[in-house]
């Protein structure tokens, strides 16, 4: 856990310390009335609400949109499903940037439904709203589905032979048992859209501001360190407050998960109805997520002249002063960073899974202590705040932190891999700590008295279980660090610019080569993505979902 925890401590926990202390002192002493002031302005509480208002409006919009499509994932198996999977996982893993994109290339600048509602108010709080739909769909599909599908329907079977109606025999049958699943999912989609920044910065333009793009605007074009530090604290304890009660969800789904039968439920869909709803959701899915890309992969050939590859040979000049070098080097940059951070974000977030694996083991056989207990939870929960804490302010606190010996990283390529890993090692943990916990400790037990070191038991007796989890982890770090943008956009270099920074400063300048440039880079984006995540369904188990 030393390891973890060392990370943890220089690369967030320092940064983040760092420019909250210097927005909050002023001549050696803490300011906290800075805090009233702050959060007595206008503009800040409506910050505030909206970031609120528009996360819980996100939220029910996906649940209500994605639970139709978690029960049929669960239930269901058709010709397709492993394609349709990935199909909707790919927005989760996409770059915010890409994602605004999307919608600004459907719905904005003359996009296929621009005009569509007649007043662009409305239009603007739609796209944010069904973008973050788009975002999330597949949290809810992969955290409710997963549970669905290890539910015996025999249970709700049998309430219907005693007599209850089919929407009786679910409500108080399926509804309890998945009432964790549906909880976690929905805290974990409010987070997600609580902290939004690519998008709202994309489709909100200045009218329409989070927390997460507020502290931007504050740090990099106010340069109002005070602010920007007050919001960030304002952030971190609703994060926080959110992960403490995604915790406890996530528990009690735990003790769920033993009172039912893990077989595999799926089968053909049968009469009318079930092919009619297998209809409706993949109607939505097309809808939802393939219009939108499909009209980004259009838009990015759509060039001055007319359908072709002009925007795409434009990626290989420097002559529109946006960048010190040609655009088409942010897809190697990119790549090269993602396979960095995807190296760090395995090794400690393997370790962090070993390390909270041990202790659960342990506290199940009864040898463990109620303190341990909390710590480990403690632990675990600190391992997802990346997640939810301002990257901005993470990105921003590298600058100022890590330029004096012995971490003077900034002149370093480095620097990018660490911000990158920070995100990518709650997607490790989430995935292997499932399949980890699932290891029977007996195994292991009985190499060590065979003579095996504990360096060759976990290589004879956990590896080869762990190794599909393995491959899936690496691959989602991989794709979210490929599309890491908050921290990102301070730190990388002007002659070194990832995807997801070369896409969003395209977007800012005017003109029609510059968008266009945008979508090509945007479609060269999803297309990786959307390899890797055909790649991970290709290597999937029921046993090594995890969280995701």
């Amino acid at each position: 856990m030393a390891v973890p925890v060392a990370f943890f401590a220089t690369f967030f926990a320092y940064p983040v310390a760092a420019i909250v202390s210097r927005g909050l002192k002023a001549g050696g002493h803490w300011q906290f009335g800075r805090i009233a002031d702050v959060l007595g302005q206008s503009d800040i509480r409506h910050v505030l609400w909206f970031t609120t208002w528009q996360a819980f409006a996100s939220t029910v919009l996906t649940l209500l949109i994605a639970l139709p499509g978690a029960y049929v994932f669960a239930r269901f198996e058709f010709r397709g499903k492993q394609v349709l999977r990935a199909a909707v996982t790919v927005p989760f893993v996409l770059p915010t940037v890409v994602v605004g994109t999307a919608f600004l290339a459907l719905i904005g600048r003359g996009g296929l439904l621009d005009g569509l509602w007649g007043v662009r108010l409305d239009t603007t709080v739609w796209a944010i709203l069904l973008a973050h739909v788009f975002f999330n769909y597949a949290v809810v599909v992969r955290t409710v589905g997963g549970l669905w599908s290890q539910l015996d329907p025999r249970q709700e079977e049998a309430a219907r032979m005693l007599g209850a109606s089919r929407w009786t025999a679910w409500r108080k049958v399926t509804l309890p048992a998945l009432g964790p699943a549906v909880a976690a999912a929905a805290l974990m989609v409010f987070l997600f859209t609580f902290t939004s920044f690519g998008v709202v910065q994309i489709l909100g333009g200045p009218t329409f501001s989070t927390l997460e793009v507020e502290i931007y605007r504050q740090t990099a074009q106010i340069f109002d360190l005070s602010t920007a530090a007050v919001l960030t604290i304002v952030q971190f304890a609703a994060v926080g407050i959110i992960l403490a009660v995604h915790a406890w969800s996530v528990r009690r789904r735990e003790s769920t998960l033993r009172l039912v039968d893990a077989a595999h439920t799926a089968r053909r869909p049968r009469g009318a109805g079930q092919w009619a709803l297998l209809a409706g959701v993949v109607a939505t899915v097309a809808v939802l997520i393939l219009l939108p890309l499909g009209v980004l992969i259009q838009r990015s050939f759509e060039g001055p002249d007319g359908f072709g590859l002009a925007y795409y040979k434009a990626l290989t000049s420097s002559d529109s002063g946006v960048f010190l070098v040609p655009p088409i080097e942010a897809i190697g940059n990119s790549l090269t960073y993602a396979l960095a951070a995807t190296a760090i974000a395995v090794v400690i977030g393997g370790l962090a899974a070993a390390a909270l694996t041990l202790p659960h083991s342990r506290l199940r056989s009864s040898g463990g202590t109620p303190m341990a207990g909390r710590l480990v939870r403690g632990f675990d929960a600190l391992l997802m705040l990346p997640l939810g804490v301002s990257a901005v302010t993470v990105g921003f606190g590298f600058l100022i932190t890590l330029d004096k010996p012995p971490l003077d990283l900034r002149g370093t390529w480095i620097l990018v891999p660490m911000a990158q890993a920070l995100v990518g090692v709650p997607f490790v943990v989430r995935t292997m700590l499932p399949v980890l916990r699932a290891v029977d400790g007996r195994l292991r037990e009985a190499a060590a008295v065979l003579g095996a070191s504990p360096l060759r038991a976990w290589r004879e007796v956990d590896l080869p279980m762990v190794r599909r989890a393995l491959l899936i982890a690496a691959g989602f770090a991989f794709a979210v660090s490929l599309g890491e943008f908050g921290a990102t956009v301070f730190i990388a270099r002007p002659d070194r610019p990832t995807l997801p920074v070369a896409v969003a400063r395209l977007l800012g300048r005017a003109g029609d080569l510059n968008y266009g440039q945008a979508m090509a880079l945007s479609t060269i984006l999803m297309v990786v993505c959307a390899v890797s995540l055909l790649l991970l369904e290709r290597i999937r188990t029921d046993r090594t979902t995890g969280e995701f």
